[in-house]
Formats: structure tokens, C-alpha cells, sequence
């Protein structure tokens, strides 16, 4: 069964959601180990640009490979 865009589309921000939560919270942990001092405000803005970038990230590999799948099925038909 294929999956459609729109499906794929609420899959990655699905999983960018409960990403970005976990970015925020690790950015919180990490960054003052490594000297950054970053506010609340600053931490969820770094998540927002990444969850960004992650969401075309994910909808644009995940039709890549419905493409993939689209294509040996059809070639596969042509052959039979």
C-alpha cells in the first residue's frame, strides 16, 4: 500500500514534534558543558530552525523513497 504525501507529511511532523522536544531539552543539558549560555527563549528558537530544516528533510526523503518503490513496482509490472 502506497503512502500518500499528506500521510507522509503528518508522519515526519509527527516525528520532528516529539525530535524537537528532545532537541530543546538536550540543547538545555549539553550547551553548558561546552561554555554556551543560551536562554529558554534562544534554545527554542536553535530548536525551531532545526525542526525546520528537519521537517523538508524528512518529507523529501520519505518520497524519495516512495519514488523508489513506485518505480520497481512499475518496472516490475512492465517486465511481467
Amino acid at each position: 500500500m502506497a503512502q500518500s504525501r499528506v500521510t507522509s507529511l503528518a508522519e515526519s511532523l509527527a516525528n520532528v514534534a516529539v525530535g524537537y522536544g528532545l532537541a530543546v531539552i538536550t540543547q538545555l543539558l549539553v550547551f553548558p558543558h561546552f561554555g554556551l549560555h543560551t536562554t529558554l527563549a534562544e534554545n527554542l528558537t536553535i530548536g525551531a530552525i532545526f525542526t525546520v530544516v528537519s521537517i523538508g528533510r524528512s518529507y523529501c526523503l520519505r518520497r524519495m523513497f516512495e519514488g523508489l518503490r513506485v518505480y520497481r513496482e512499475s518496472k516490475k509490472a512492465a517486465e511481467a
